[in-house]
């Protein structure tokens, strides 16, 4: 079992920037490859950022591409993920995740390959 506990959300304006942490807590979290999800009010969840265990690959929606930045830190337990340039669009839930499948190289991008999730944090950019 992993316990994923989000913060950081909050309500912002247009151009903004936000820090999402996701602290872990049961089995050891090098071992799970790891994402940042979001879902807003009548849409589908959506694969926002994914990282692979080592942290070596990333990858991003498109939508999120250079604006966004997923990390982590294996040593704190903690995923991260640097929001900048916030639009409305980006208005959702975000949600952390842990996969145990796969390798130490590959990212989980698709939310079904999850086997634990956090409870949400919402962020909130008004226009």
């Amino acid at each position: 079992q992993v316990q994923l506990v989000e913060s950081g959300g909050g309500l912002l304006q247009a151009g903004g920037s936000l820090r999402l942490s996701c602290a872990a807590s049961g089995r050891s979290f090098s071992n799970y490859a790891m994402g940042w999800f979001r879902q807003a009010p009548g849409k589908e969840r959506e694969s926002v950022a994914t990282i692979s265990r080592n942290g070596i690959r990333t990858y991003y929606v498109d939508s999120v591409k250079g604006r966004f930045t997923i990390s982590r830190d294996n040593a704190a337990n903690t995923l991260y993920l640097q929001m900048n340039s916030l639009k409305p669009e980006d208005t959702a839930v975000y949600y952390c995740a842990a996969s145990s499948r796969g390798s130490d190289y590959s990212t989980q991008n698709l939310g079904r390959f999850y086997d634990f999730w956090g409870q949400g944090t919402q962020v909130t950019v008004s226009s």
